[in-house]
């Protein structure tokens, strides 16, 4: 059995004080096959611990569900770093942001039309400790005092950036102790008066979270805690990216720099991130600095740290290490064997099936009076399709989708009108009805509810309505499309007889063991793409992301099976799997 705690201004293991050099590495963002390389990488580089949050959704994706296997297999990760010789920093608050869809939460949580999230309202408290009730049994064990990896457990997330609510922080604590956590406790805030006054917590160490101004930053938390150790719990070494902006990056010199000054400083650092990793399926989220603005993050979670996207060393990886080095005692540097990349060249789809086509295979209609949002219908993410009719004629009006959550392409009669996204007020449909009316299609994507500030009541599809100049549309058939199982898809019949969104299937013989490759994603406008039934996540022609990630488990010798779903067209219906990433 061992003890982690504070004593003073130092952390201490065992009676000895300890520098924790930690770095973020998210197992839901790693096929689990590739944690160990991850971990021994972390720990070649210097550094001591591994910190990982724990996504509600990934683990209660429905009410009462609740799934700990496969990349879900929280304690497997954290065993598997305490074999390694890591400590474990553990971040299981209900809410993690992480550019993470939802910010962590569960979308069922947004059914009930009068939730309110991270405060003390009764029917979201219960939920959370439905969770904690199934999540920490299984941390308990793995702590250091019963003889586990496990160090310290974080409370609640950077809760000062959104709310006040202490007493709801002191349940979240109380909780924790009296399912059986007895390891450090922890807060982590933004070095501003507003965010530590909100987000500290009586009697639990607080941290902070920046990406320089290392100083300024420690001397703030001072006025707030001044006894204890300083630690950054969050040192952002490097960025994400949202569709349609520039690819980030962090020279890795100033990375380097800016971490030496907190080691001149004696305190203690978290990564964030030491290894991205990659937002499998339709789980990166969004931002929202205002009601009108909307930044939808990409599927790669490279975030230009010291492990790329696919877990090789960059730059920054040597610049952190040396510095380490002029601290601490390092051995000699010893990396795992590289993962091989194979440029796997070019095959053709040969089958496609129309989405309209497929829709009764894909889903069983609901009829409900106006459109209802995805959580309304039990949906947590995906694409959903609204149908109904218009009579006619009409004049020329404004089609509008109130409110458009997040982007829908409109139909009317099997003919394009144009697209509505939530991120770009400008793009609006004008519509004449025809004599004898017309039949109404409007296919909706979630692209990521938002995980961070003050509009995290994010429902998905149409949240309001659907209106021809002021009179509102009535009487409508849902589809819901969360697409997690493409099975039931009919490639057998002939091909889409007019333009609509469109599943395409092809097939890559591997010879041999696999090896990673990257789907380049130029020539196809938007979709997403499945691999041997998993889901890699988003492309968009807008980019910056411009090739998507396989790792080579979801590879298997023989014939491996790709499906496409292309929402307006391709140049050519061809995949091209290259050896190098390109995120712009």
């Amino acid at each position: 059995m061992g003890h982690f705690g504070v004593e003073g201004q130092s952390f201490v293991l065992n009676g000895e004080p300890i520098r924790i050099l930690s770095g973020a590495v998210h197992y839901f963002r790693i096929v689990p096959e590739y944690w160990e390389d991850r971990l021994l990488k972390l720990k070649a580089c210097g550094f001591n611990t591994v910190e990982t949050y724990v996504p509600w959704n990934l683990h209660e994706p429905k009410k009462g569900q609740f799934r700990f296997e496969g990349i879900a297999d929280l304690p497997a990760f954290i065993r598997l770093a305490g074999e390694l010789g890591l400590h474990v920093i553990v971040r299981p608050s209900p809410y993690i942001c992480a550019e993470w869809e939802f910010g962590g939460l569960p979308a069922w949580l947004l059914a009930d039309p009068g939730m309110k999230l991270r405060c003390m309202h009764e029917p979201y408290l219960k939920h959370v400790d439905d969770y904690y009730d199934q999540l920490l049994p299984l941390i308990v064990p793995l702590q250091i005092t019963n003889g586990g990896p496990i160090i310290a457990v974080q409370i609640e997330n950077e809760y000062g950036s959104y709310g006040n609510d202490k007493n709801y922080l002191n349940h979240l604590r109380d909780g924790l102790v009296a399912r059986g956590l007895d390891v450090l406790l922890f807060t982590s805030d933004g070095p501003d008066h507003h965010m530590l006054q909100g987000g500290m917590v009586e009697g639990v160490l607080e941290t902070a979270n920046f990406g320089s101004q290392a100083c300024r930053s420690f001397e703030m938390l001072r006025r707030y805690q001044p006894d204890g150790p300083l630690m950054c719990m969050e040192y952002w070494n490097g960025w994400f990216d949202h569709w349609g902006e520039p690819h980030h990056t962090r020279d890795a010199d100033d990375a380097a720099a800016h971490f030496r000054d907190m080691m001149a400083l004696g305190a203690s650092v978290n990564f964030y991130m030491f290894h991205g990793g990659t937002n499998f399926g339709f789980m990166s989220g969004a931002n929202c600095p205002s009601r009108d603005e909307y930044q939808p993050t990409i599927t790669s979670y490279d975030y230009d740290s010291p492990l790329s996207e696919t877990g090789e060393p960059t730059a920054k990886f040597y610049a952190v290490r040396e510095v380490i080095a002029q601290f601490e005692t390092l051995p000699e540097l010893e990396l795992p064997e590289p993962i091989p990349t194979m440029a796997y060249g070019t095959i053709a789809a040969t089958e496609s099936a129309g989405l309209f086509d497929q829709l009764a295979r894909l889903a069983t209609p609901i009829r409900t009076a106006a459109p209802e949002t995805m959580e309304a219908l039990g949906q947590n993410d995906g694409f959903i399709v609204y149908e109904t009719f218009v009579s006619g004629p009409r004049d020329e009006q404004e089609l509008v989708i109130q409110d458009c959550h997040d982007r829908a392409l409109v139909f009317a009669d099997d003919r394009l009108l144009g697209v509505i996204e939530r991120a770009d007020k400008s793009k609006t449909i004008q519509y004449a009805v025809p004599e004898g009316g017309a039949r109404l299609r409007i296919v909706v994507e979630n692209m990521g509810r938002i995980n961070y500030g003050p509009y995290m009541l994010d429902r998905k599809g149409i949240t309001e309505g659907v209106r021809i100049g002021n009179a509102f549309l009535f009487g409508w058939t849902t589809y819901c499309l969360p697409l997690d199982n493409l099975e039931t898809l009919d490639f057998a019949s002939a091909e889409p007889s007019y333009p609509q969104p469109t599943f395409h299937r092809a097939v890559l013989n591997v010879e041999g063991a696999p090896c990673d490759t990257f789907l380049e994603t130029s020539g196809w406008t938007k979709g997403v793409v499945y691999c041997n039934g998993f889901n890699l996540g988003r492309y968009w022609e807008a980019g910056p992301q411009q090739t998507l990630y396989i790792p080579a488990p979801l590879l298997r010798e023989g014939e491996n099976e790709f499906i496409v779903f292309e929402l307006h067209g391709a140049k050519k219906t061809e995949l091209n799997f290259v050896d190098r990433p390109n995120l712009g």
